[in-house]
């Protein structure tokens, strides 16, 4: 006999359609796996024929084969069982191979019949259902995440239930997707007492999607202003929320059960990651990276200057695209990485440098070797560098408290939403096309002598007048002026 249900193979977020054929025939008694399986899809036969005598489903005296088409593209982790053991049910005649037409399955067997769900089971339904099924059968255990997907489900918690399912016609209990939510991101804009320069840069970049850099010695609020921005943000709309929420399950980050955030994720790796923690990798299929898991959010990462150069570097691309590849000799993989990179950094190796009521203590050869490790081009794509300078003690007792941030949050969402009506996006990712629309003529020829003046390239001309529309969007005015630009240009002092 032979029968077929489908399945999707992932590779990164890229999903492929995957037939998983049955066939029974003369031979040994025994299941064999081709169609290109890795390990733990061969090992699938073993907790297959395992949880069938479990459950005392019948398993046939003659030998199954189970070809997993098409046959030239690699099938990688334990997402087929349930596939394959639907399609041996039906092989074996214990469930009729029609009631397997139009149906995929996704998810692992267990060695006692249980169904368990699978990293990546979020984008792996919304694939099987882009690609034609009728209906998906998943693991009870992760049917809430599934239910995200706009498909109907057939949630079983064991190859019992299945049968009962294909055989008997039994109609499961639905299960209803996780409501969406609005996190709150700890700490206030308020509790960040004097900083002017810094709370207005951090207001920008959450305006207008900027990447932002903030230079000062240790304990002057670098650190606490970024993780301020998040809290800025407007929630996502449900489609920005699913996307973020597939990259997080196909890295194994999402509990099946949470609700969906629809608040922008916020990413601080340590500056020891590696760059496959940073960018993603891993044996085999690589896996996503902290900048991937940030998608549609913020990528925070502290004490820049201390990661590797080499790992820096490989944020060029992605901060440009807002995809990142990894190339392997397999072929390669791309994960989504549209991210607000924001840095803090020390001046020097000490933190010294600057200070009025300390000297550095940092040889002019190591503040160079230092400074060294920010590349030229990964600054360049930066749009806000702002140095700040450390905090008296007294003003921290003096000074009233700031704006909270429920305040400059409103500021924020309306400057967004006059971008967005304008030009479809925030002003830090409009097209030049676009943006010179906005920009008079004499006022792009004084950004230009200002970049002739400090060194700029073409990019950094560009993104100054991204900052400079952003601005406007917050002054409410429908061109930019000089005004704007000054302003802009005055947190791009560095060369480029």
């Amino acid at each position: 006999m032979h029968a077929a249900v489908a399945a999707v193979s992932l590779t990164g977020l890229a999903a492929h359609p995957v037939t998983v054929e049955a066939s029974t025939g003369q031979g040994l008694p025994g299941l064999r796996l081709i169609g290109l399986p890795d390990a733990a899809v061969r090992e699938a036969a073993d907790r297959i024929r395992a949880a069938f005598h479990r459950l005392r489903l019948p398993w046939p005296d003659s030998r199954i084969v189970v070809n997993l088409a098409p046959a030239a593209l690699r099938k990688a982790g334990g997402g087929f069982d349930v596939a394959v053991a639907a399609a041996v049910l039906a092989a074996t005649g214990t469930v009729p191979a029609t009631r397997l037409q139009g149906l995929a399955a996704v998810g692992e067997v267990g060695l006692d019949g249980s169904l368990h769900p699978v990293p990546g089971l979020l984008p792996l339904v919304a694939a099987a259902a882009r690609h034609g099924a009728e209906r998906v059968v998943v693991p009870r255990a992760g049917a809430a995440e599934a239910a995200l997907v706009d498909v109907e489900l057939v949630p079983v918690a064991d190859l019992g239930q299945l049968v009962a399912v294909l055989r008997d016609g039994v109609r499961p209990a639905t299960v209803d997707p996780p409501p969406a939510t609005v996190s709150r991101h700890d700490g206030d804009l308020a509790d960040v007492r004097g900083q002017p320069l810094g709370r207005r840069a951090v207001e920008l970049a959450a305006a207008g999607g900027h990447h932002l850099l903030l230079a000062g010695p240790p304990g002057c609020g670098k650190t606490m202003l970024a993780s301020r921005l998040p809290g800025l943000l407007p929630p996502l709309d449900v489609e920005a929320a699913l996307e973020s929420a597939a990259v997080l399950s196909a890295a194994g980050e999402r509990d099946p059960e949470a609700p969906l955030e629809l608040r922008p994720p916020f990413r601080a790796p340590h500056h020891s990651t590696s760059g496959a923690g940073l960018l993603g990798g891993g044996s085999g299929v690589p896996r996503p990276g902290a900048i991937s898991c940030a998608h549609h959010g913020v990528l925070f990462l502290d004490e820049l200057l201390e990661v590797p150069r080499h790992v820096l570097d490989g944020l060029r691309e992605p901060l440009e695209s807002g995809t990142v590849a990894l190339t392997r000799a397999a072929g390669t993989v791309r994960y989504p990485a549209r991210v607000q990179l924001v840095a803090a950094t020390n001046p020097c190796p000490c933190g010294d440098l600057g200070r009025p009521d300390r000297a550095c203590r940092c040889r002019p050869d190591q503040v160079a070797r230092y400074r060294g490790r920010l590349s030229g081009p990964l600054l360049d794509r930066i749009d806000l560098q702002v140095e700040l300078e450390r905090v008296r003690a007294s003003d921290l007792v003096e000074l009233p408290a700031g704006e909270p941030t429920a305040v400059v949050a409103e500021r924020v969402a309306g400057a967004r939403a006059l971008a967005v009506e304008r030009d479809g996006v925030v002003a830090g990712r409009v097209s030049w096309q676009r943006l010179r629309r906005h920009v008079p003529a004499p006022v792009r020829h004084r950004a230009a002598r200002i970049a002739d003046e400090l060194g700029w390239s073409a990019r950094a001309v560009e993104r100054c007048l991204r900052v400079a529309r952003t601005i406007a969007d917050l002054d409410g005015a429908p061109l930019v002026t000089d005004e704007h630009v000054d302003e802009a240009a005055a947190y791009r002092l560095a060369p480029a």
